[in-house]
C-alpha cells in the first residue's frame, strides 16, 4: 500500500477540461496572500498608531509578531504537512490564517492585533510548505510541474511588492483594517477551491517532539534576536541572549536529529550538495531581497518624497519582471539546462541592477534610473526562485516533500532577518559619516523649509542607501558563487522519477 501511495503521489493526472490550471490559480493565490501579508502592513502603520494609539515600540510587533511565528513555524509546518496530510494542513492552515485575518481586521486593541498577526504566521507555516508538495501531487515532473513552479516562485517575489502597492491603496482609500479584512473573502474562495486540489495523501510516520520544540524554538529565538538586534543594538542584554539561546537550541536540535528515528528535518538531505547549496543561495538572496524593499521604500518617501500610494505603484516593474521571467521565461529554460546555467545569469543579472541602485542620486529621475533598474534586478530574481525551489525538491522521498520546501522558506525568512538586522547600520553609518542624525535633519528641513539641510540630508541619506545597495550585490554574488560551485546537477528529466524518493518508496 506503501508503494502504492508514493507512485500515485508522483503522477500526477491528465489535465481534464483546465483543471490543473484552475488549481495552480487556487495554490498561488495562497501563496501570494501569505507573502504579502509580510510587507502589507508597513505601509498601514502610521495609520494604525493614529487609530489605536499605539506606541513606537509596539508598532513593530505589529510587523514582527507575523515575521517570528511564520519563521519560527515553518519546519514544524512542513512536517506536519508529510505526517497528517498536505491537503489537510493546507486547508487548516488557511483556515487560521483567515479567522486570524478577521480577528486582526476588527481588533479593538493594540494585543488583539499583535495575537491575529502571530495566529496569521501559525496559518502561513501550515500552507507555505504544503503548496510545494501539492504542485508535485497535481502536475507531472517535466514541463507541466516546471511551468506550475516558475508561477509558485514567482508569486513569492510578486507578492512581496503586491503587498506595498495593496497595502497603500486599501489603507488610502479605504481604512487600515481592509489590510487585514482583504484577505476574508480570498481564504474563504481558496478554502472552497481546494477541491480540485490532487490529495497526495499521508505518510507513516510520527512527529518528533523533541526534535519539534527544539527547532521550532531555537529558530524563533534566532529570528528574534536577529530583528531585536537591528533595532535595539546588538549589545543589547535580550538580544544577546536570544541568540546564545539561539545557537544553543539549534545545536541540540541538530543532536536530536542525528539521533532520532523518526526525525522533524532527516540531516541527509543537507548532504546533498545541489541541495545545501540551493538553501545557501536562498538563504542570501532571502538578505538581499528583503532589504533592497527596504531600503528602495525609505529612498521614494524620504528623498524623492512619493506618497504611500505613489510608492506601492512605483513598484510595478519590480512585479511585472519578477512574474514574467519567474513564470514564463525560466520554465522554459530549467527544462532544457541545468540549474546553474540558468540561476547563475539571473544572479548576475540581479547583481548588476542593485548595483544601479547603488548610483541613484537626490534627484534622480523614476522612468530613467529607478524603473530600469527595478526591470533588470527582478528579471535576475526570477530567474532564480524557480529554478532552485525545482532543484531542492527534486529528488526527495515524497514523505519529505513538505519538510524539504520547509526549509527553503525558513532559510529565505531567515535570510531576511539578517539582512533587516544588519543592513539598516551599515546604511546608517554611512549616512553618518556625511551628515550626523540624517534622517533627524531630513525631519528638522522639511519642518523649518530649510532648504539647505534638506538638501545634504537627503544627500547622506542617499549615499547611505547607496552603501547599502552595495552589501545587498556583495551577498547576490556570493548567492551566484555558491550556485555555480555547489549546484552543479542538470535539470530533472520529464517523466523521470528521483532517485531518492525511488529507492525509498522501493525500500
Amino acid at each position: 500500500m506503501e508503494n502504492q501511495s508514493v507512485a500515485a503521489a508522483e503522477a500526477a493526472p491528465a489535465d481534464p477540461g483546465g483543471r490543473q490550471g484552475l488549481a495552480l490559480t487556487v495554490l498561488a493565490t495562497a501563496q501570494v496572500m501569505i507573502i504579502l501579508d509580510s510587507t502589507i502592513m508597513n505601509i498601514a502603520l502610521p495609520s494604525i498608531q493614529r487609530d489605536l494609539g499605539v506606541s513606537s515600540s509596539a508598532l513593530a510587533w505589529i510587523v514582527t509578531a507575523y515575521t517570528l511565528s511564520f519563521g519560527g513555524l515553518l519546519l514544524i509546518g512542513g512536517r506536519a504537512g508529510d505526517i497528517y496530510g498536505r491537503l489537510r494542513t493546507f486547508r487548516l492552515g488557511i483556515v487560521v490564517f483567515t479567522l486570524a485575518s478577521l480577528a486582526g481586521g476588527l481588533a479593538p486593541n493594540e494585543g488583539v492585533l499583535i495575537a491575529a498577526r502571530a495566529a496569521q504566521g501559525l496559518g502561513g507555516a501550515l500552507v507555505s510548505p504544503a503548496v510545494v508538495a501539492l504542485i508535485a501531487a497535481t502536475f507531472a515532473e517535466g514541463p507541466a510541474r516546471n511551468r506550475a513552479m516558475g508561477v509558485y516562485g514567482s508569486m513569492n517575489g510578486v507578492g512581496s511588492t503586491l503587498g506595498l502597492l495593496l497595502g497603500g491603496v486599501l489603507t488610502a482609500y479605504l481604512d487600515w483594517r481592509w489590510v487585514l479584512l482583504v484577505n476574508v473573502p480570498v481564504g474563504v474562495a481558496v478554502v472552497l477551491g481546494t477541491r480540485l486540489l490532487a490529495d497526495p495523501g499521508r505518510h507513516a510516520g510520527r512527529l518528533d517532539v523533541p526534535g519539534a520544540v527544539t527547532g521550532t524554538l531555537g529558530l524563533t529565538s534566532l529570528v528574534y534576536g536577529l530583528t531585536r538586534g537591528g533595532e535595539q543594538g546588538w549589545g543589547d542584554a535580550a538580544t544577546v541572549a536570544s541568540l546564545v539561546t539561539a545557537v544553543a537550541l539549534l545545536a541540540l536540535f541538530l543532536l536530536v536529529q542525528a539521533r532520532s528515528d523518526h526525525p522533524m528535518m532527516p540531516l541527509r538531505l543537507l548532504r546533498d550538495r545541489n541541495r545545501s547549496g540551493g538553501y545557501a543561495a536562498m538563504l542570501l538572496v532571502g538578505a538581499g531581497m528583503f532589504a533592497m524593499y527596504y531600503f528602495l521604500t525609505l529612498y521614494m518617501q524620504q528623498v524623492l518624497g512619493f506618497s504611500a500610494m505613489r510608492t506601492g505603484l512605483a513598484y510595478l516593474p519590480l512585479s511585472l519582471g519578477m512574474f514574467v521571467s519567474g513564470g514564463f521565461l525560466a520554465p522554459r529554460l530549467v527544462g532544457r539546462l541545468p540549474t546553474r546555467a540558468v540561476t547563475g545569469p539571473g544572479l548576475g543579472l540581479s547583481t548588476l541592477g542593485v548595483l544601479w541602485f547603488s548610483t541613484l542620486t537626490p534627484d534622480s529621475a523614476y522612468l530613467t534610473h529607478l524603473a530600469p533598474a527595478m526591470l533588470m534586478t527582478s528579471v535576475g530574481l526570477g530567474l532564480c526562485f524557480m529554478p532552485l525551489t525545482v532543484r531542492i525538491v527534486s529528488g526527495v522521498a515524497p514523505q519529505e516533500t513538505g519538510i524539504a520546501s520547509g526549509l527553503l522558506t525558513t532559510g529565505s525568512q531567515v535570510g531576511g532577518a539578517l539582512g533587516l538586522a544588519f543592513l539598516p547600520g551599515i546604511a546608517a553609518t554611512a549616512a553618518d559619516d556625511r551628515l550626523a542624525g540624517a534622517p533627524d535633519a531630513l525631519l528638522r528641513a522639511l519642518a523649518s523649509h530649510d532648504q539647505g539641510l534638506l538638501d545634504r540630508a537627503a544627500a547622506a541619506l542617499t549615499h547611505g542607501y547607496g552603501t547599502a545597495f552595495r552589501t545587498v550585490a556583495a551577498l547576490y554574488a556570493v548567492a551566484l558563487v555558491t550556485v555555480v560551485v555547489a549546484v552543479t546537477a542538470k535539470g530533472p528529466r520529464a517523466g523521470a522519477r528521483p532517485k531518492e524518493a525511488t529507492e525509498r518508496a522501493d525500500a
